[in-house]
């Protein structure tokens, strides 16, 4: 029997086992998207104020995506080696060197200037290539094993 007769079990290799989840976004999926974050991120091993801390850091990278890059962006979410990866990529103007390099908690009357601090704060590391073909930005966090016995059940 081949894989290509009808009904023949085919056998699909991922190419990123890890991979939670990849998505294209803009305005109208935040939410629905940040649902999908929490959800997948607590799956993965995050809990308590670590889980919200990430949410709240990829929270403020979609909503930059979308105020700041283009109107929309896509995201990447991924579990490697301990750590979450989610990585929030647009096509904006980029980001000016001076604002990268410029480390420092914002003003507390200061309305804008909050997302890639609060990202940087909230998560472990924090990467960010930017030009003028827009921005990737890529924050992880460390991760306990996930809680399960390794046997899944289908239904």
């Amino acid at each position: 029997m081949t894989n290509a007769e009808p009904g023949a079990q085919r056998t699909v290799v991922p190419i990123e086992p890890s991979l939670l989840i990849a998505e294209a976004f803009d305005q109208a999926q935040v939410t629905e998207l940040r649902h999908s974050v929490t959800s997948c991120a607590h799956a993965a091993g995050l809990g308590g104020q670590r889980l919200d801390d990430f949410v709240l850091a990829v929270n403020e990278l979609i909503t930059n995506a979308v105020r700041h890059g283009g109107g929309q962006g896509w995201l990447r979410l991924w579990r490697q080696s301990g750590q979450l990866f989610c990585e929030v990529s647009d096509h904006g103007q980029g980001i000016s060197t001076q604002r990268l390099g410029d480390r420092s908690r914002p003003a507390a009357d200061t309305a804008g200037g909050w997302g890639l601090w609060l990202a940087r704060e909230l998560s472990d590391s924090m990467d960010v290539e930017t030009g003028a073909r827009g921005t990737t930005v890529r924050i992880s966090t460390a991760v306990a094993a996930p809680q399960h016995t390794g046997h899944h059940r289908r239904d």
